[in-house]
């Protein structure tokens, strides 16, 4: 017979607590194969297609899409063939009652067998993986004589689409007859108070509605809709901050909290740096793009300027120097900013800079970045002259030490060997963590930076 599975939300990695549900990929009544992704949710760093471990129907969707659900709330029950069954139907995954459930129901050896005749998942994330069905557990089927009739026979008919596994209250609320009350007398009270005992969700056993069930609406009446809206709907929109807009909102006011930053910048003649990469460009191969002549020009920096591909441990009191450049850079994406990161860029050259950088930037565009992708970064670029503006003092990566800000390259008149020319000027802040270095350090970085813009072949003594 089968029994019915129920797949926690697992935890994605990277301490995540929690999921928005953005699609689901199956329906209620749809037969899955182990492995295959049952839904794609939205977790504070990406977007991820979650695979289910069982194989069978699905009896039940545990929440809507645009719902954040934690780690470890049900996410979807399966029916599955299995020995040791307790004997409910595809139904049960919903917890309406499809059949009373025989003594197998509360064997734990039941559970057992269900684990070893599942089939295993191939896939390994954090909170389950290969071989067991762990955040797995069978529902037990309640046996109410009260509200089993009408809920029965809807289940009976077709599965409840996405309806909640608990909700049996709620089915109550849309079955034809009588509501469930614990006495006459409660009704009476009900209808004598004009309130609608549907509305209601009952505290008593199996949804039963109690007579304090009662009394609390009464003395809780329905807001109006002045009250609930003291504002005109015209006058404001309210736009919860969760998701990946919730995660930078909490990030970026960490590093404003614990971070005292400080910027420089400067204003560089970057016309030979053009034209070198032209250069670059005419031959064949790969092009070259600028942000990739930038990440090469910030390895090299750093190489000289250790201090700033460093971090704060707060709970020693040390600063940690890093060997590797693991670098961030900002991309903008219809789902709002993110920053990729491209690892051990100090053994990379400037075509395979530019491969890495435009493979990272077409993921986050398609919204497939995943947590490793989006994690580890020890130094970012912030290439905000792609919307048109000079300069900017940007917040910095918590818990990195320091941000590289490049401004748009546009022609301005410029000093040149003695004589007023129009040359492509570019400015270039560095927006520092003021504990791992002081104002030498920073300004001898981006010195050095501009030195190699206005002189490409300095990078010549590093490669």
């Amino acid at each position: 017979m089968p029994q019915v599975l129920e797949f926690a939300l697992p935890d994605l990695g990277e301490g995540l607590t929690e999921a928005q549900i953005v699609t689901w990929l199956v329906e209620v009544g749809d037969t899955v194969a182990i492995d295959q992704p049952v839904v794609e949710v939205e977790t504070a760093k990406a977007m991820v297609e979650v695979p289910c471990p069982h194989g069978g129907v699905v009896t039940a969707r545990h929440g809507d899409e645009g719902q954040s659900l934690p780690v470890g709330a049900p996410l979807v029950s399966i029916a599955v063939e299995g020995e040791g069954g307790t004997g409910a139907g595809v139904g049960a995954g919903t917890g309406a009652g499809a059949a009373p459930a025989g003594p197998a129901a509360s064997d734990p050896s039941g559970d057992a067998a269900a684990s070893a005749d599942d089939g295993g998942s191939g896939n390994v994330l954090v909170g389950y993986g290969t071989g067991t069905a762990t955040a797995v557990r069978r529902r037990r089927v309640r046996t109410s004589t009260t509200t089993a009739p009408a809920v029965r026979v809807r289940e009976a008919e077709a599965p409840a689409p996405a309806a909640p596994a608990s909700a049996v209250t709620v089915t109550a609320e849309v079955a034809e007859g009588p509501v469930p009350v614990i006495s006459p007398l409660v009704r009476k009270l009900a209808r004598d108070n004009g309130i609608d005992l549907r509305a209601l969700s009952g505290s008593g056993p199996e949804g039963l509605i109690v007579r304090a069930d009662v009394e609390r609406a009464v003395a809780e009446p329905a807001r109006t809709p002045a009250a609930a809206e003291p504002v005109p709907d015209a006058a404001e929109e309210r736009v919860p901050l969760s998701g990946m807009r919730g995660a930078a909102a909490e990030k970026l006011s960490r590093s404003r909290t614990e971070i005292p930053d400080a910027t420089c910048w400067v204003d560089a003649d970057a016309t030979a740096f053009l034209a070198a990469r032209a250069a670059m460009n005419a031959a064949d191969g790969e092009k070259i793009s600028v942000l990739a002549l930038f990440a090469r020009v910030t390895s090299a920096a750093l190489a000289r300027f250790p201090e700033l591909n460093s971090r704060v441990d707060t709970v020693t009191h040390e600063i940690v120097r890093l060997k590797s450049v693991h670098l961030g850079f900002a991309a903008q994406t219809e789902r709002g900013l993110v920053v990729p990161v491209l690892r051990e860029v100090q053994d990379q050259n400037a075509e395979q800079l530019s491969a890495g950088l435009a493979a990272l930037t077409r993921t986050a565009r398609d919204g497939r970045l995943t947590p490793a992708q989006l994690t580890g970064g020890t130094f970012t670029l912030n290439n905000y002259g792609v919307f048109g503006v000079d300069g900017s003092t940007p917040i910095i990566n918590h818990p990195e030490a320091a941000m590289l800000g490049i401004g748009r390259i546009t022609p301005k008149p410029w000093v040149h060997e003695g004589e007023l020319a129009v040359r492509q000027v570019v400015q270039l802040s560095l927006t520092f963590d003021h504990r791992v270095c002081d104002g030498g350090v920073a300004g001898g970085f981006l010195r050095y930076v501009a030195d190699c813009v206005e002189h490409p072949a300095l990078l010549l003594r590093t490669l």
